[in-house]
């Protein structure tokens, strides 16, 4: 009993603190906007972790290598954590088992970040077309780079209704539900521990 409600703390905080992660690395991706006030939230939380990192991993082809290596770090000390918790000290034995979950689990959660911001962005286009909220701006940024490809191809329709976020919802659904699942199987992991119970 106090195992699992300890798993559930240290689940909770380190998904939480995973996802800031996340976020932190695709907001740089897409070049959001700095100055938001949940932008400069993200980088004061994870900067003390970023910072040594980039000293000694360097970018490449613009794209910020050390927050790569530190959302994989996160999720290998992350289920390290959560199996040590659990009783599962055979699975700390081996890292590369940890990797590859953290492999996995690092792009579901890259997905289903995508798949929220673009229910927020959807959501907020009905209820406030005109808010300049910072999340909604931060949503509407990070899933640009999906839609804009989109919208040159099909058009809004009648020039109002926009028919991307459809598009990108049911690739993400193909991307989670088919490829990702297609991986963890491909390496030999089990997809509901992998994308479930774990993340």
């Amino acid at each position: 009993m106090f195992a699992n409600i300890l798993h559930l703390i240290a689940y909770s905080l380190l998904s939480l603190f995973l996802l800031i992660v996340v976020l932190r690395f695709l907001l740089q991706l897409v070049r959001a906007d700095f100055y938001n006030p949940i932008s400069q939230a993200l980088v004061k939380v994870t900067m003390p972790l970023l910072r040594p990192l980039r000293k000694v991993i360097p970018s490449i082809l613009g794209i910020d290598t050390a927050s790569v290596v530190l959302i994989l770090l996160v999720q290998f000390i992350a289920s390290a954590i959560l199996c040590l918790i659990m009783g599962l000290t055979g699975l700390i034995a081996l890292p590369h088992i940890l990797l590859t979950w953290g492999f996995v689990g690092a792009l579901t959660i890259i997905v289903n970040v995508f798949f929220w911001c673009m229910i927020i962005s959807i959501i907020g286009s009905f209820i406030a077309p005109m808010s300049h909220h910072p999340l909604l701006s931060l949503a509407n940024q990070i899933i640009d780079p999906l839609c804009k490809p989109i919208r040159k191809v099909i058009p809004p329709l009648g020039g109002v209704i926009d028919v991307s976020p459809i598009v990108v919802l049911l690739g993400l659904q193909i991307v989670e539900k088919i490829l990702i699942r297609e991986l963890a199987i491909w390496l030999q992991l089990n997809p509901q521990v992998v994308l479930g119970y774990w993340y």
